[in-house]
């Protein structure tokens, strides 16, 4: 078994579940000792930090050649999200390998990611191999739910830790996408959408349930994200999604009309879902919370709703969102600012060399995430990003489903593949 099969075996194996709960979570910290001790194995000095009890983060500089040139960040995240109640095939935190496939809550959102620079460091370190400017690693806690105990915690607190850093990568990117037979393009993240979560709630008149009422919390609740779900906001073709699209049109021919944008989404199969996402703003209501008692009509109802919005449409998707809601609904929320960056660049250029050194022919093109990572907080210190985790996928693999679904699997030959790039990658960035 190869090095970074092996760690991302054992890095699923640590149930790091998240729940953004304190009293659920499991926390980070068996597995940040881990790549600790793995690290330091290898020869490097890490810094631990635990911002709360069990949150466990860990940083790790490598010195290069030109120490005035930028340092590049290669960071990933040790927490996942629960398993959910659906079966899976094998269960999640074993690191089961079977056709192929390593399988495991974490596997590619985003082990993967953590056991190939893992690997990449501690090879680096072994054979005395010198990057052409600092790399920082880092391993860090709490990105599903924002990271407020991860990378936000740090650049507020140890900032420090990152001095000189200019650029970073980290997911999600790099990952194929086979645009036709032996054709494959690697989608590199060069934005990705704003978060806002928000806290929906209606209040009312409560009262026994057999009675007569026109003030009912429930039913306020309900109109008002039935009114949410049938809106649709305004289409907006934003520069990294119009390149990806123009470049999957040149790949296969098939013209890209700019003016039908959706008609070009449609044709990316299984990659529509995430790609269209990035047409439009998006909220999605994901909880609901009302009532005690089956003959009770409560006086509050409460939902959750997930809102996703486009680069420079913070301030018009809260108002728009407002508007559809209407009058009555109380709203609270926190946000996350959307992050974009444009696709050029040195690094850009290493990456495409490193691609097209592994899978001679395949392409990088740029895209805009629909979700948000790391890099949200990490921008707050300058450093710009982009998504690039790389993996070549089978063409049959519904790879954006994998994304916190069930069955979370990686390719095995894809890991050792991400594993070179990233390795070209780092001597040539």
């Amino acid at each position: 078994m190869s090095e970074v099969v092996s760690l991302a075996r054992e890095l699923i194996r640590f149930d790091t579940t998240n729940t953004g709960d304190p009293s659920t979570t499991v926390g980070e910290r068996a597995a940040a000792e881990f790549v600790a001790e793995r690290l330091e194995d290898a020869g490097f000095e890490t810094v631990y930090a635990e911002p709360a009890p069990g949150r466990g983060n860990v940083i790790a500089r490598l010195p290069g050649a030109d120490p005035s040139r930028g340092a590049l960040l290669v960071h990933g995240h040790l927490d996942v999200v629960p398993e959910g109640t659906s079966p899976w095939t094998f269960p999640p935190f074993e690191g089961e390998i079977s056709g192929g496939y390593l399988w495991g809550r974490g596997a590619i959102d985003m082990k993967h990611m953590v056991a190939m620079s893992l690997a990449v460091a501690r090879r680096f370190k072994r054979e005395g191999i010198v990057p052409p400017r600092d790399v920082v690693f880092a391993f860090l806690a709490d990105e599903e739910n924002g990271g407020h105990q991860g990378a936000g915690w740090l650049v507020d607190h140890r900032p420090e830790l990152f001095e000189g850093v200019t650029e970073a990568i980290s997911e999600v990117g790099g990952f194929s996408y086979t645009v036709r037979d032996g054709v494959r393009a690697y989608l590199v993240e060069t934005a990705e959408k704003g978060v806002m979560w928000l806290r929906l709630k209606v209040r009312g008149t409560a009262g026994h349930g057999s009675m007569v009422h026109t003030d009912n919390a429930v039913a306020k609740l309900a109109a008002a994200l039935t009114r949410l779900e049938e809106h649709e906001f305004p289409l907006v073709l934003s520069a990294p999604v119009r390149d990806f699209l123009a470049g999957v049109a040149e790949l296969t021919g098939v013209p890209f009309d700019p003016d039908d944008p959706q008609a070009a989404v449609a044709r990316l199969g299984s990659l529509a879902r995430m790609i269209g996402a990035t047409l439009r703003d998006t909220a999605n209501t994901t909880m609901l919370s009302a009532g005690y008692k089956a003959n009770v009509v409560p006086s509050v109802a409460e939902a959750t709703v997930d809102g996703r919005m486009l680069p420079g449409r913070e301030a018009a998707f809260e108002k728009e969102l407002a508007e559809v809601l209407g009058p009555g609904v109380d709203l609270e929320w926190d946000s996350l600012p959307p992050v974009q960056t444009d696709f050029s660049g040195r690094l850009v250029d290493a990456m495409a060399a490193a691609i097209e050194a592994e899978d001679p022919g395949a392409r990088i093109l740029p895209y805009m995430l629909s979700a948000g990572t790391d890099a949200k907080s990490f921008q707050r210190l300058g450093i710009r990003h982009f998504g690039f985790a790389p993996l070549r996928l089978p063409p049959d693999l519904d790879f954006t489903a994998l994304f916190h679904g069930v069955d979370e699997r990686v390719p095995l030959d894809g890991l050792e593949f991400g594993e070179r790039v990233l390795t070209r990658l780092l001597r040539d960035c």
